[in-house]
C-alpha cells in the first residue's frame, strides 16, 4: 500500500499562502528534496494559492459552503505530486493565455505571469473540475 499523503486544508485569507509554503517547506525539509525543487513547488504552490485567495471566491459560493482550499503532497516513484484543491470559481490555469514578455521593463505589466512561471518550473500541471471543485495537479521529477 503506498503511504498516505501529507495533507492540509486551509481557509483561503490572507495567512494562507504563508501556511502553505511553511507546510510545504517542512514535508521538503523531511524528505531530502533537492533545492531546486523545492524552489519550483514553494512558487507554484505561491502562485496557484496567491490566485486562489485573490480571485476564487469573489462571487458567492453558489452552493452556501465554506471557502476552502485543500492539499495534498505525494510521492510516485521519482515524481512529487502536489494536489491544490479548491471549491471556488471554475478556472483552469493550464489553458490560460501567457501573455508575452516585454522587451524593456517600461513596458512590463505587473501580473499574469504566474502560469508562466508555473510551466517554466514544472514538469506538468493538470487540472481539472470535480464537481463543485478546482483540481491542480503539480508535478515535480527528482
Amino acid at each position: 500500500m503506498p503511504p498516505q499523503p501529507d495533507t492540509l486544508e486551509l481557509t483561503p485569507d490572507a495567512q494562507a499562502v504563508t501556511l502553505a509554503t511553511q507546510w510545504l517547506e517542512g514535508i521538503a525539509e523531511r524528505e531530502g528534496w533537492p533545492a531546486k525543487t523545492v524552489f519550483g513547488l514553494t512558487l507554484s504552490l505561491d502562485e496557484a494559492l496567491t490566485n486562489i485567495v485573490s480571485y476564487a471566491f469573489q462571487a458567492r459560493q453558489v452552493d452556501g459552503s465554506a471557502p476552502s482550499v485543500r492539499l495534498a503532497c505525494r510521492r510516485d516513484g521519482e515524481r512529487i505530486l502536489l494536489d491544490v484543491a479548491d471549491n471556488g470559481m471554475a478556472y483552469d490555469p493550464t489553458q490560460a493565455a501567457v501573455p508575452d514578455l516585454a522587451l524593456t521593463l517600461d513596458d512590463a505589466a505587473i501580473g499574469g505571469h504566474g502560469t508562466r512561471l508555473m510551466r517554466h518550473y514544472l514538469h506538468e500541471l493538470a487540472y481539472q473540475r470535480d464537481g463543485d471543485w478546482n483540481r491542480l495537479t503539480m508535478i515535480m521529477q527528482t
